[in-house]
This record gives C-alpha cells, structure tokens and sequence, in this order.
C-alpha cells in the first residue's frame, strides 16, 4: 500500500510551513472545519501557488501514472476541445463516460488543467497523470500543431498576460 501525502506535511517539506503551524492549521481545521490549504493560506499567509504546488504532488502521490500512448482515445472526447486548447493545457481528452470525462495530464499542469475543465468543460472531470514526454507524444498524434513538439510540454509552465 502506497504511502499517503498529507498536504500539511508537504508544505512544511517545501519550508512554507514549519510543524508547529501545520499542527495550528490542524487544530483549526478540528474545531472550525475547512480545506487544509484555504487555512493556511488564512492563518499564516501560504501562497495559492504554494497550496497548489504541494496538492498536485498529493494527488500524483496516489494517482498511478499512466502512458496515453498505448490507450484506445475516444473520438467523442478528442472532439471536446480543440488543438489550441490541448497544448495550452496540456490536457489530453481520453474517454467520454456516461457520468464523467477522463482527462489525461502532467503532474506540473494538473491545476492549469483543471482550472480549464472547470470553465470550459461541461462534464465531471477525472484526472490521470502521464509523464510529460509521453503525453507530449500523445498530444502530437491526436492534435498536431505546428511547432509542437513532445518536448514543449517539458518546459516550465509560462504565464500569459494579457
């Protein structure tokens, strides 16, 4: 059985919080109720960033990692988004269920990915996690642009200002 991540526990191996906050964060959490990181980020000034960073290392901690490369992709679910779209989220439609759409990414673009199926998508989302290269590759056989390459998902993330 796999090891779970606490979110606490994160924080304070990235030095955003020491052990004595992530047990104040906790005992508030007790009495008070909340998200783990919404009360960080109240009591001791976390970054959203931060929260986020250390919540997609939770979920990849217990997300076996996936390769789309050898998956059957659904059309219906490609037809979802478009080329653009895809490579700016780095988000691979996968399967188009009944009850939910599966969504493959990265671990460093979970939170861009997810924030996107939440504005854009109209379905439930379930995310599985894939090694940049290989969705890259992916990304490449089922939505060619121009330019991109398998690599260019393995670039830190750029923020866009408009």
């Amino acid at each position: 059985m796999a090891h779970h991540l606490h979110l606490g526990d994160l924080l304070v191996q990235h030095g955003v919080l020491t052990q004595q906050q992530r047990d104040e964060v906790l005992l508030a959490q007790t009495h008070r109720g909340g998200p783990f990181g919404v009360l960080a980020e109240e009591m001791f000034g976390v970054s959203p960033q931060a929260v986020e960073r250390a919540w997609s290392e939770q979920y990849a901690s217990f997300t076996p990692p996936i390769d789309p490369r050898n998956l059957s992709i659904s059309s219906a679910a490609l037809d979802l988004i478009t080329r653009r779209q895809a490579w700016q989220f780095a988000v691979l439609p996968i399967e188009l269920r009944p009850d939910k759409l599966v969504l493959c990414t990265t671990q460093e673009h979970l939170v861009r990915a997810l924030r996107f199926a939440g504005w854009r998508l109209g379905h439930i989302c379930h995310f599985v996690l894939s090694h940049p290269h290989h969705l890259g590759e992916a990304l490449c056989d089922h939505y060619p642009l121009p330019g991109m390459t398998p690599s260019a998902l393995a670039e830190p993330i750029r923020v866009m200002v408009s």
